[in-house]
């Protein structure tokens, strides 16, 4: 089997298993935009984007470290397996005894309805449901448990991967996914259906349950991450106490930049819904909501990068001592640059249907930062593609100065123009930081470790990506944003024109790279 067929082999297992997953939970945008007001979906923003940031923060870059001294000590693999997970449970542990006494300030602190400060001044206004302080509390201690046990799960999904077992690997996370949607249709839909029709058990219900409250999301969440480290149970009883200490300082050596990369990239992600709420209070988990909401329709380029990063990694590492490696890597990038190019404008000619997957049009006033997201995630995969350069020359500090520029510029650039034009400016920063992170790679990598890629090539594709997409939104009428700098008002955004050519574009577009790269294409097929 050629490299490029079982590189795109793996990506596909993984990519499978995380798009149906991905596709599941994109599948409850319209449930919880039909179920909650757009107040009570920014709580579930707000609180996603603290786990994904804590998230970050417990697995400690050792995914990338422990696929890197598999790498460095194939004949050690069980050790390099024990330090890397030991490593991760220390790290939670500590996490857990500075964070379980301090729940009630983290509560207040989180609160993004500012419901304890306004109580403390005398103020009681109306509040939407699972929004109060008292709420808070109770959902700090179940992300607390989330993320630890999700964390406990990381080095174990790792070794599958490792294993070249990408089928298990793929139905755990699915089957995860299914329990976590699985229980919210339950809680959403089931549990009222029984007590209205009053069926056994309807009276103990009623006593504990609350319909339409947000909280039974991260109920969900946990159940499924706890089935997840039963289902991985396997891996975890592989674990030996048999450990390196020599090993394990230089896997902290080398994952604390990888951590910072990572979760420089997370905050990159996230910090925009957390500064939304804290910057606009007087309309925070609105704005937090209808941003929520509208940033799911990009999330379908965010899974694809999200896959090809799961079976690129391992791939990359693999292949690294291979002579025609820096070729195999360049080969990869070009066909990377057009599928994720496809994909932008793809979703951009098709937002007109896409749309009504946020059943409650009061949301879709925020579709204007669709174009920016989609763009940003374009940016943010060819920098991981781009970003295995300093992992393999072992020089991950640039991962470091790289992710932490954009985390500077995400965060300055945040606090400066939310206040002014709340979550369009949290659109386009987060573009501007994902192509600066590009940028810069691309640069020093060629530097330090140049890899022949197709500059020339790759441009035409992303230039004319963008051109497509600019035309598509002047046909369809993208009035975007408004603001003043004491009122932000949301002018409508209608993609409701130009379907055909929109999509006709897009046909045009992957004819022609069917062509430039018939040739290509034709020898990876032959062999």
């Amino acid at each position: 089997m050629s490299t490029a067929k079982k590189f795109a082999g793996q990506t596909a297992v993984y990519g499978l298993s995380t798009i149906a997953g991905k596709v599941l939970v994109f599948f409850l945008t319209p449930v919880y935009t039909g179920a909650y007001v757009t107040a009570a979906y920014g709580v579930i923003t707000t609180l996603y984007s603290y786990i994904s940031i804590i998230n970050a923060l417990l697995a400690f870059g050792m995914e990338t470290t422990f696929f890197r001294y598999l790498n460095k000590h194939p004949d050690n693999k069980q050790r390099v397996y024990n330090n890397a997970f030991a490593s991760v449970f220390v790290v939670t542990i500590l996490f857990l005894l500075l964070t379980f006494p301090f729940a009630g300030w983290i509560a207040g602190y989180v609160d993004v309805s500012h419901a304890q400060k306004l109580a403390a001044k005398g103020l009681h206004p109306h509040t939407v449901l699972g929004t109060t302080y008292a709420d808070f509390l109770k959902y700090v201690y179940i992300c607390l448990a989330i993320v630890i046990v999700d964390a406990w799960c990381a080095i174990p999904f790792a070794k599958l991967r490792a294993d070249g077992k990408p089928a298990r690997y793929g139905l755990i996370k699915l089957a995860s996914v299914l329990i976590f949607v699985g229980f919210n249709l339950i809680f959403i839909y089931v549990v009222p259906f029984w007590l209205s029709h009053n069926f056994v058990g309807s009276g103990w219900i009623s006593q504990w349950f609350t319909p339409r409250w947000v909280g039974y999301v991260f109920v969900s969440e946990l159940l499924s991450s706890l089935v997840t480290l039963l289902l991985l149970l396997p891996q975890l009883l592989q674990i030996r106490f048999d450990f390196d200490k020599e090993m394990l300082l230089s896997m902290y050596r080398y994952s604390w930049p990888v951590l910072i990369a990572n979760l420089s990239y997370i905050v990159n992600e996230n910090i925009d819904k957390i500064f939304l709420g804290k910057l606009l209070p007087a309309n925070s988990l609105h704005d937090v909501g209808v941003y929520g909401a509208c940033s799911k329709i990009a999330v379908f380029l965010s899974i694809f990068v999200n896959a090809f990063r799961l079976g690129a990694e391992p791939f990359f590492f693999n292949h690294a001592k291979n002579k025609n490696a820096k070729q195999t890597y360049a080969r990869i990038m070009d066909y990377f640059v057009i599928a994720v190019c496809v994909i932008f404008v793809a979703l951009i000619a098709n937002i007109d249907w896409l749309k009504y997957f946020i059943r409650n049009q009061t949301y879709w006033v925020g579709l204007s930062v669709v174009p920016p997201l989609l763009f940003g995630y374009v940016s943010l995969g060819i920098y991981m593609n781009l970003s295995i350069w300093y992992k393999l020359s072992d020089q991950t500090k640039y991962g470091l100065y790289i992710s932490g520029i954009g985390a500077i510029l995400t965060i300055v650039l945040n606090l400066i123009f939310i206040p002014k034009y709340s979550y369009m400016a949290s659109a386009w920063v987060s573009l501007i930081a994902y192509t600066v992170m590009m940028i810069l790679s691309y640069i020093w990598g060629q530097k330090n470790y140049p890899i022949p890629y197709n500059l020339k090539k790759n441009l035409a594709y992303i230039i004319s990506s963008i051109i497509i997409v600019y035309f598509i939104t002047q046909i369809n009428g993208n009035y975007g944003m408004s603001a003043s700098a004491n009122t932000n008002t949301h002018g409508p955004v209608a993609f409701d024109k130009g379907f055909f050519i929109g999509d006709g574009l897009l046909l045009g577009y992957i004819l022609v790279a069917f062509y430039f790269e018939r040739a290509n294409l034709r020898a990876i097929f032959k062999r």
